[in-house]
């Protein structure tokens, strides 16, 4: 009988070491996929490039109590709490929507930017960023609704949530923002003091999730981008060069493997990620020879790169012009 206990109580233990849940993401290397194996673009058929663009991931599980171990010794992963990725009353899939709608979201805007960027005329429009969620800590609760409709910034008008970041983020943390929102039929200028973002502390955030409503630009060209289950708004960049590529008589990887991360947004700017890390790592499994990182994710890829050049670009003109430097260098 005692013998019977044991192995029940082991049981226990192994079982709860490998299924009980911590309220810990666990954050580790991802996959670094082929851009040209996920993105299509119409009528293009050109000789195949001998260099890829690469789009680089990140995981994130709700760690075990053997996987918060397993992170605790492996340098690559890192612990964050749950409630730094998803604030009290949202759960997962409603998060993993919000998600999805921003890696629709940054797709339609690269090819936007690309087509732009190609002398095409492209229209945007959309009926404002949706307010979905306030978080608990955030100094619009009370002030915001879900459901409002933030049409400008500042009197700025914005359409997508990207310009909504760029534009609250672009000041100090504390300092006040006026929202024109739309309620119901009524519009409203509502004040909010922003704090620090919740994953990017260099900048201010007013801690509510969005997203874009009836995003509408008016494509001359079909794209296709298929990513599977990937989510989020750091695709954005890396979009637009292999978009550009396709369009490009040239191969603008000049022989190269080139992976890198950013958003970016309608000005062409390229805007901060998380898990920067654990996307070097990523990247150099999958023998990159570059990473093209935003400006300030610079400091942190290079402290943890191994075996690839981290490049920081402000701008998709930036970028461009590094690879316009590797000609002279093709394998």
């Amino acid at each position: 009988m005692k013998k019977l206990a044991r192995y029940a109580l082991i049981v226990l233990v192994v079982a709860g070491l490998l299924f009980l849940r911590t309220g810990y993401l666990v954050v580790r290397p991802g996959s670094a996929l082929d851009l040209s194996t996920l993105v299509s673009v119409e009528s293009v058929t050109g000789e195949e490039d001998e260099g890829s663009f690469y789009l680089v991931t990140v995981v994130q599980k709700e760690a075990t109590p053997l996987q918060l171990l397993q992170a605790i010794i492996d340098s690559d992963v890192d612990l964050r709490h749950k409630s730094r990725y998803m604030p009290p009353g949202l759960n997962k899939e409603e998060y993993r929507e919000i998600m999805k709608q921003w890696m629709i979201e940054s797709q339609t805007l690269a090819k936007v930017i690309a087509l732009r960027k190609k002398g095409y005329e492209v229209p945007v429009k959309s009926d404002g960023i949706k307010v979905v969620k306030i978080e608990e800590d955030s100094p619009a609760k009370g002030i915001l609704q879900p459901g409002d409709v933030i049409v400008a910034v500042d009197g700025k008008e914005v359409y997508l949530v990207e310009e909504l970041i760029e534009e609250v983020g672009a000041r100090s943390a504390g300092s006040p923002v006026t929202l024109t929102v739309r309620r119901d039929s009524e519009i409203k200028e509502l004040t909010v003091n922003t704090v620090t973002h919740l994953q990017q502390p260099d900048k201010a955030g007013i801690r509510a999730y969005v997203q874009t409503l009836n995003w509408q630009p008016v494509l001359p060209l079909e794209i296709d981008i298929q990513v599977g289950k990937i989510t989020g708004p750091s695709a954005g960049l890396m979009f637009v060069l292999e978009i550009l590529n396709q369009l490009d008589e040239k191969d603008l990887t000049f022989g190269h493997k080139i992976a890198g991360t950013g958003t970016i947004n309608l000005e062409e700017e390229v805007g901060p990620i998380g898990g920067v890390r654990q996307k070097v790592r990523a990247a150099e499994e999958a023998g990159a020879e570059y990473f093209l990182v935003p400006e300030k994710n610079y400091e942190e890829a290079k402290n943890n790169a191994r075996a690839v050049t981290v490049v920081a670009v402000r701008t998709l003109d930036e970028a461009l012009h590094f690879l316009e430097g590797l000609s002279g260098s093709s394998n």
